[in-house]
């Protein structure tokens, strides 16, 4: 998808929906997971930056996947530089990335494209199985990891992930893909407070006015017209 195309749909997304923060539109699972893992997610050491999550390969490549997914331009900063892989380390740690609220006991038959999310794996570890599975890959095809490619590598390979021509070992590549994307997203439209949209960059950017209520107020003044006035956070109100 060329950089223009991702802005343009990123911007468009917002447009429609600049306040979901957590509730992924999840995928489809493979039937060839055929046995159900623990649903703790394997003990690993943090990455040294803070993250509470990933591991400092893990989010080595969630960075570089955030920077292809949104790349530095006139009207934002790279994803990594808004802290998109922040966003998405603390949703993984969180309720959402254990299954908290989903239905983990099966059975697991390959699901249709309406029924959500539909695997033994919580989305931590889909996420974290796709993050191994997708390295080996690069590893095998490029001798390197994915944050060590450079950038026409890294978006073929987003590429083959989003059109299922890459077979990945552990994970269906598309709903592995689109489970990335769709947490990416959420992290660069969503509250500054959850780690993500760094100085309410993609707010600004789509003219959001922020959390206040009281905004109601202004539709009348702004009707057809871009909102030009400082976007509110949750941390503004305390």
């Amino acid at each position: 998808m060329p950089k223009a195309n991702r802005r343009a749909f990123l911007k468009a997304v917002g447009t429609v929906s600049a306040t979901g923060v957590a509730a992924a539109v999840s995928p489809s699972a493979d039937a060839a997971a055929a046995q159900q893992p623990s649903r703790t997610p394997p003990v690993a050491l943090p990455a040294p930056s803070g993250y509470t999550f990933f591991t400092a390969p893990e989010a080595a490549f969630v960075e570089a996947a955030a920077d292809r997914f949104i790349p530095a331009d006139e009207l934002t900063q790279s994803g990594s530089a808004l802290g998109i892989a922040t966003f998405v380390d603390r949703q993984l740690a969180g309720a959402w990335g254990s299954g908290d609220r989903m239905y983990m006991q099966g059975p697991w038959p390959k699901g249709s494209s309406s029924q959500g999310y539909q695997s033994p794996m919580t989305p931590a570890q889909f996420i974290r199985a796709g993050i191994a599975a997708t390295n080996a890959y690069c590893r095998t095809t490029f001798q390197k990891e994915f944050d060590r490619l450079t950038v026409a590598q890294q978006v073929d390979v987003l590429r083959g992930l989003e059109q299922g021509t890459i077979a990945l070992q552990s994970v269906p590549a598309k709903e592995y893909f689109d489970l990335l994307l769709n947490a990416v997203m959420e992290g660069f439209f969503a509250d500054p407070i959850y780690g993500g949209n760094k100085d309410k960059a993609s707010w600004k950017m789509i003219g959001f006015p922020g959390v206040i209520a009281v905004y109601a107020e202004h539709i009348k003044n702004y009707r057809n017209k871009r909102y030009d006035g400082a976007p509110t956070s949750i941390a503004d109100l305390s």
